[in-house]
């Protein structure tokens, strides 16, 4: 019988009836290949953390770390990033929680690793005095500063690594650990705390680095991070002043809905995006918590809007010219997503991490439904429900009417086949790159073997399997603010070092504001070296970048906000700037030193621009390798 005539029998049919329904949907085929693949994932994962994961060792990668990917080249993607890690970790911690204790060695060494990499002076800054060093998106291997230009700083990392590290701290408190938790834990979380309390508000970096402004995936990490930080600190006894302002962040959250779906990013600067974007509904699987009514404003994937946007989003990709791989879907069968419609990133293909993270999406709101025992729809999610049921109609369906467990047949199956997409496009070997190609042959690319590709599918399973958080993190009875306000709160930061970081002082610095107007090529970068510890002290290697987020046609203009650290006595700053050539072609260094007398440092961790230069390069421009 085919599935909708079954299901406009059991429309009139009994509850006891009904409730045997989801058994209609299931696909032994899925079924079979997740428990194929599962284990492969987890090799997947831990092969690529260090020191002796089975990728990385030998390779110099620090204890605790995870590596994006052992690709070297064509991407290079063999770095830590620590929006990346703090995913991974985050699965990790939920899977040792599910009782896995084998894991436990693992998230002990990302505690240490993590402790350590926050006092990392880099091109974002330093931990101390304000903090700006926890935006830098990624580090070597081994720990160490990546000096490249690249688009930071990046504001997911901190409330994401907040929230692996509170889920774990919430564990060893419920077994009696609460001391050491205070002690050693908590001091990595504050941090992270309060870099989101004082930079929520700032202009950042998107989870695809490519533009600059305000993106949905990262408010709403930051608002779950500072509401779970503030009952952390409840249950430890200290205070969370940066946790004070997650209700203006709330509120905030609210703006990015635009009539039809969740815009994902309002950007500075010129761009070439619509809004549509997987990073709205990756933000609602990492702040899932099936225990709250969905309409939440926390934004939950059962939450009408949501299912809206889940829609808007998935039929985007359907248009078979933007991807030829999803030629004759049908709306009620899951497809191959990628990024976002504009994406030419390996010319735009589909991601296995948002294809895994589709089905998570559904599982969620299946597994919040349960929960609440009901399922509403309204005019907003009626839509969505009617591509998978057409008989759909607005209402609430309680665990009396067989519409309730109907729609979690056909939405299980709808998620279910998503996993089936994934399925299809993964190698005989289990092995999962970053993409897989939109055209045929639809073959894998980009970085092999990547953990955020494993880890998502992990993720997928455990919500799959009904493994569900032990409690809920959102505020009961949670209602938004009258008036939205833009507050935020100055952090206090402070190395962690009972969990293994070392003891930095407060620098002593000046504010500098660097412009210079240089033409560029595509993958020619500018640096600025001199007699300064910013600035590598005339060492190239470690010289500062500057920016080109606000590069114009009209103006060319590259940028640098230092935090500048002078040697004692020393008040004139010497300095050059670099042109860092593609292909391995020599640097081309100015001439002639440049001289600037340097403002009064100060301590106090204040953002005050005290000077600002406007320059042009003094040398040839450079010319493209061509490689």
């Amino acid at each position: 019988m085919h599935v909708l005539s079954t299901l406009a029998v059991l429309g009139a049919a009994s509850v006891q009836s009904a409730q045997a329904l989801p058994s209609l949907f299931q696909q032994p085929s899925v079924d079979s290949w997740i428990k194929t693949q599962l284990p492969l994932a987890w090799k997947g994962i831990l092969c690529n953390i260090g020191p002796d994961g089975c990728n990385v060792k030998g390779q110099g990668v620090a204890p605790g770390l995870v590596i994006a990917s052992p690709s070297r080249s064509d991407p290079d993607y063999f770095y830590t990033w620590t929006r990346d890690a703090a995913l991974t970790f985050k699965t990790i911690v939920d899977d040792f929680i599910f009782g896995n204790k084998a894991l436990q060695p693992y998230i002990e060494g990302y505690i240490h690793s993590q402790a350590k990499l926050q006092t990392v002076s880099n091109p974002s800054g330093s931990l101390l005095p304000n903090g700006h060093g926890l935006g830098e998106p990624k580090y070597h291997a081994d720990g160490s500063r990546y000096n490249g230009n690249w688009g930071r700083p990046q504001r997911d990392g901190p409330p994401l690594r907040a929230v692996a590290l509170i889920t774990y701290s919430n564990y060893l408190i419920s077994k009696g650990q609460s001391a050491r938790v205070k002690t050693e834990i908590w001091p990595v979380i504050a941090n992270d705390l309060s870099y989101v309390g004082q930079y929520w508000n700032s202009s950042g970096f998107d989870l695809w680095e490519e533009v600059s402004g305000s993106s949905f995936f990262t408010t709403q990490n930051q608002y779950r991070s500072l509401v779970e930080g503030a009952t952390l600190a409840k249950t430890l006894g200290l205070s969370c002043p940066s946790c004070s302002v997650a209700p203006q962040v709330l509120c905030f959250l609210q703006s990015y809905w635009n009539g039809k779906f969740f815009t994902a990013n309002f950007i500075t600067g010129t761009h070439n995006r619509g809004g549509v974007d997987a990073n709205t509904i990756l933000g609602a699987i990492a702040s899932f918590d099936p225990y709250v009514p969905c309409d939440s404003p926390s934004l939950q994937p059962c939450h009408p809007r949501s299912l809206a946007n889940f829609k808007n989003f998935v039929d985007t990709f359907r248009d078979p010219a933007l991807y030829p791989i999803n030629q004759g879907n049908v709306k009620s069968q899951g497809i191959a997503l990628g990024r976002y419609p504009e994406d030419f990133y390996y010319n735009g293909n589909p991601w296995y991490l948002i294809v895994h993270g589709a089905a998570e999406f559904l599982y969620d709101a299946i597994a919040a439904w349960k929960q609440q025992g009901s399922i509403t729809i309204d005019s907003t999610s009626l839509p969505f429900f009617k591509d998978l049921y057409p008989l759909a109609r607005t209402g609430t369906f309680g665990r009396l009417h067989p519409a309730f467990y109907i729609l979690q047949g056909v939405v299980k199956s709808y998620a279910d086949s998503f996993v089936a997409v994934s399925q299809k496009y993964t190698p005989k070997d289990g092995t999962q790159a970053e993409q897989f190609v939109k055209t045929a042959p639809f073959a894998p690319i980009s970085a092999a073997n990547l953990t955020w590709s494993y880890a998502s599918f992990v993720g997928m399973k455990h919500r799959r399997d009904g493994h569900l958080p032990p409690k809920s993190w959102v505020p009961k009875g949670l209602t938004l603010p009258k008036t939205c306000e833009r507050t935020t709160v100055q952090g206090v930061y402070v190395p962690a070092t009972a969990a293994g970081a070392p003891n930095v002082t407060i620098p002593c610095i000046s504010t500098i504001r660097l412009q210079l107007n240089a033409s560029t090529y595509y993958g020619e970068n500018l640096y600025v070296t001199g007699n300064s510890p910013t600035l590598g002290n005339w060492d190239l290697d470690v010289a500062y970048p500057l920016m080109s987020s606000n590069y114009t046609a009209e103006r060319p203009l590259w940028y640098a906000d230092l935090p500048l650290e002078m040697p004692e006595g020393v008040t004139t700053l010497k300095y050059k700037y670099a042109r860092q050539q593609d292909c391995g072609q020599d640097w081309i260094v100015e001439e002639e030193e440049r001289t600037l007398e340097v403002p009064q440092c100060r301590k106090d961790g204040s953002e005050v621009v005290q000077l600002e230069t406007d320059e042009a390069f003094r040398g040839p421009g450079g010319k493209s390798g061509g490689c």
